[in-house]
């Protein structure tokens, strides 16, 4: 039986020292297929300040994030993951209902707890690339369409109306890209916008989430990208103004999280990102993987002295790709100050090409 060791980058709504039970997680690492495994193992640090429970609830969001748990499938009963863990039952089920309670899970009575569907992806074609065949299919499917609203008590003219309203909508949505995460983490909005925009043929602005009430207000027009942690209330903000929330998935980081589990013991690792919630997050996720193996130092790259101390002391640094310039030019301003140059790896991409793919159609564009 294969198993899978967990580790990921959330956004943690806490102080490492917080002793509080379950803790928010906002940005998810997913890995590059669906398949799902035959056993997902969850580890947890027994020793650690940071709670059991918080640890558990972290491991579950990236199972579910990385599409190893996905949309729609049911989660291991209380039973089977207090065999595995260790935990009490009423421990787990204090952190199925806190995802529950974050609109990551969902609870059916007498059946379990379900990993929540947001939408089925529709597989939408190309119209450029249609063959006769396909054309036939596109036509037959919208004649089961309008003879479904028909069978359902429509009028001819009914049916138009509501089919036009559909398509104008999405095009309104269509308009624009807005995204939207909390204020004290913007970074993580300009990472998702840097490579969004190269990627879709619409404008694409960076928007706090405490201002996007206002910006909606005067216009209902665009798509509002978030994490997924923060679909649940742009969602319902989205729509009290009648456009689309969407959350994205970012890349997997795969070779990263390789590189973090085979570096020996008493290694230290430097990560510098622009967004500070990611930099909290790697703490937590990454002392649940390998205790206190690892001495870990983190900096945003705008304060210059907490970079400079952490370029001296990582042997590893590991940084987002808006950060590595000036990761660069300070390792070049102070190398004489150095006793040793780390290694510098620079995350190319922060979201998955499926991701993108999905928002481009979502929107309403061909896919690239």
């Amino acid at each position: 039986m294969r198993s899978l060791d967990f580790i990921g980058i959330w956004n943690w709504h806490s102080d490492l020292g917080h002793t509080g039970d379950c803790h928010r997680a906002d940005y998810f690492l997913r890995w590059p297929h669906y398949n799902l495994p035959t056993c997902v193992r969850f580890h947890i640090q027994q020793e650690s300040d940071i709670p059991a429970s918080s640890q558990l609830y972290n491991q579950i969001c990236f199972a579910i994030a990385a599409r190893h748990y996905p949309p729609g499938h049911r989660l291991p009963s209380t039973r089977q993951l207090a065999m595995q863990t260790g935990l009490h039952r009423n421990t787990i089920s204090k952190v199925y209902r806190q995802l529950e309670t974050d609109g990551v899970v969902e609870a059916m009575a007498g059946s379990g707890i379900y990993v929540r569907d947001q939408q089925k992806p529709r597989e939408i074609r190309t119209p450029s690339h249609f063959r006769n065949k396909v054309v036939l299919d596109l036509d037959q499917e919208v004649r089961k369409c309008v003879d479904g609203l028909l069978n359902a008590g429509c009028t001819l003219q009914q049916t138009r109306e509501l089919l036009t309203r559909e398509i104008d909508w999405r095009l309104r949505c269509g308009a624009r890209v807005l995204v939207s995460t909390p204020r004290e983490d913007i970074g993580a909005s300009l990472l998702i916008a840097e490579e969004l925009q190269p990627s879709l043929d619409v404008p694409v602005e960076v928007v706090p989430m405490e201002e996007l009430e206002n910006v909606l207000d005067s216009s209902r027009h665009g798509t509002v990208v978030t994490s997924r942690y923060f679909l649940q209330p742009v969602e319902e903000l989205a729509k009290r103004h009648g456009v689309r929330a969407v959350a994205v998935d970012l890349n997997d980081f795969r070779q990263e999280l390789n590189m973090l589990k085979e570096l020996r013991a008493g290694s230290c690792v430097g990560l510098v990102s622009i967004s500070p919630g990611i930099l909290r997050a790697a703490e937590v996720i990454l002392h649940s993987m390998r205790g206190n193996e690892l001495l870990l130092m983190t900096a945003t790259p705008d304060v210059g002295s907490r970079l400079l101390a952490l370029l001296r002391a990582a042997s590893h640094v590991l940084c987002d790709r808006p950060s590595l310039p000036l990761v660069e030019h300070c390792l070049r301003q102070n190398r004489s100050q150095l006793i040793r140059m780390p290694q510098v790896h620079c995350a190319e991409s922060y979201l998955s090409s499926a991701t993108i793919e999905q928002l481009r159609k979502e929107i309403g564009l061909l896919v690239a």
